[in-house]
């Protein structure tokens, strides 16, 4: 028999205490203690991995070679190269983004070469999962993923049959009957995905793990489960939109820089391999307020709009709004503007959007955003061929951002004639670099007539 005691533990930041407290001290934060059942689980059932033989740190061999190819190069690219045996990726994001969509599109794709793809349906029926296969319309190959309608993890990993790759979905649907809890509770999230990491381990196949958010927009369930697994992978965008992101929170294997970018149609995720000319494709008239800014994921430049609209304010508590960057960012560039360029921005009520929904928070976009709000307000545009990049310091000087000879040379290709930046280096002669200090002089600078 499992034995059992209590414990109390923070849903915040996963720290345990013997006893109950209003407030974590690990973490500062109120009224996360919460209580837990932990079962002590026989030698069978442990989560404890079997030892080994210890190894001089020259003689383990990491070569890259051992990497499984998705087929999906945009999935690839966030992994690091592929999915490594033995490894334990967990996926999160809001309902309705299509958690469950791609993994299976995933496991069609690794069906096609021959590998035999283990999915656990822990929220919906074998038909449900058939008819989603159906509607991507890759089921040659559907022999090789078996679907398995189960939830108690004990069971899944005793299941003797050649497998590559195992989807659990979701985590939280997993139940392990000799705890008393419902399915989602914090002890039965952290026990089923003890099991899932150890069979993982202990095999060399990998899991990947389904997970829930909460309102705040984190994964539901205990802290620790992130930091047990080997990547966390977070896909985001508008789900009344076709846009589809899939960032690296964590990569044990990898960049965490990286992000996929994927539209969303009737049979499934299509994969888009040159983001910049699908998110700047509407370059015909030039408007106040519009500003291209180069930017940077992972190793990919990222060319995206920003748009900026500013209104004559009346009640003297101006607003800002701002949807794609930090809105705090946004507090500290209007008062820049108010500072370092002279503009009267508590006059005005000041939106900013990053077009198409991606998201930023890349201190090059600065200079970007500071030049569209100033355009709004001046009701003067930036040429359609100019790019811009270059944080901004408090004093108003503009700095350096890394990679600037990649983003001039994507600029370059993509058909630009001039980027306004930061003081660089660069080889590149087809395209007009200008250079600025300050941010006074990139705005006389922008707006050049």
């Amino acid at each position: 028999m499992a034995k059992k005691k209590k414990i109390y533990v923070c849903k915040s930041c996963g720290h345990e205490y013997p006893k109950w407290q209003g407030r974590c001290d690990n973490c500062g934060e109120w009224n996360t203690i919460i209580e837990q059942i932990v079962v002590q689980r026989n030698s069978s059932n442990t989560a404890i991995l079997a030892p080994s033989e210890p190894q001089s740190l020259d003689s383990i061999d990491s070569s890259e070679k051992c990497r499984i190819q998705t087929g999906i190069g945009e999935f690839d690219r966030v992994l690091g190269g592929g999915i490594i045996p033995g490894s334990v990726t967990l996926l999160f994001g809001e309902p309705g983004i299509g958690k469950s969509t791609i993994l299976l599109q995933l496991a069609l794709k690794l069906a096609e070469s021959g590998k035999k793809i283990l999915y656990i349906a822990g929220e919906e029926s074998a038909g449900q999962i058939k008819l989603r296969g159906e509607r991507l319309g890759n089921m040659e190959y559907a022999r090789n993923v078996i679907i398995l309608a189960e939830n108690n993890p004990d069971e899944i990993v005793r299941i003797k049959r050649d497998i590559d790759l195992v989807i659990v979905d979701s985590i939280q649907s997993m139940t392990c009957p000799d705890i008393p809890s419902t399915a989602g509770n914090i002890t039965q999230v952290r026990q089923a995905a003890a099991i899932f990491i150890q069979f993982a381990k202990e095999n060399r196949i990998p899991v990947f793990l389904v997970g829930h958010i909460t309102k705040s927009g984190v994964v539901a369930g205990p802290k620790i489960l992130e930091h047990a697994v080997d990547v966390v992978l977070y896909l985001e965008g508008d789900s009344k939109g076709e846009l589809r992101f899939l960032r690296g929170k964590k990569n044990r294997y990898g960049s965490t820089g990286e992000i996929g970018v994927f539209k969303m149609v009737n049979k499934g995720f299509k994969e888009i391999t040159n983001p910049s000319s699908e998110f700047i494709s509407h370059r015909n008239k030039q408007v106040p307020g519009r500003v291209i800014y180069a930017g940077l994921e992972g190793q990919r430049p990222l060319f995206v709009e920003i748009q900026a609209l500013t209104a004559q304010n009346s009640y003297g508590n101006p607003q800002r709004v701002a949807h794609g960057i930090d809105y705090k960012r946004l507090m500290i560039l209007s008062a820049i503007l108010e500072s370092r360029a002279g503009f009267s921005m508590y006059n005005y009520d000041v939106f900013v959007n990053v077009v198409s929904g991606v998201k930023i928070s890349e201190p090059a976009s600065d200079l970007a955003v500071l030049t569209a709000i100033a355009g709004s307000i001046r009701e003067m545009a930036v040429d359609d061929h100019t790019i811009m990049f270059g944080e901004v310091g408090l004093t108003g000087e503009i700095r350096q951002s890394p990679r600037a000879e990649a983003r001039i040379n994507e600029a370059s290709r993509l058909g630009f004639k001039r980027v306004i930046t930061s003081k660089v280096t660069t080889k590149n002669k087809s395209i007009e670099v200008i250079k600025v200090d300050d941010i006074l002089t990139a705005l006389n600078k922008a707006f050049r007539e």
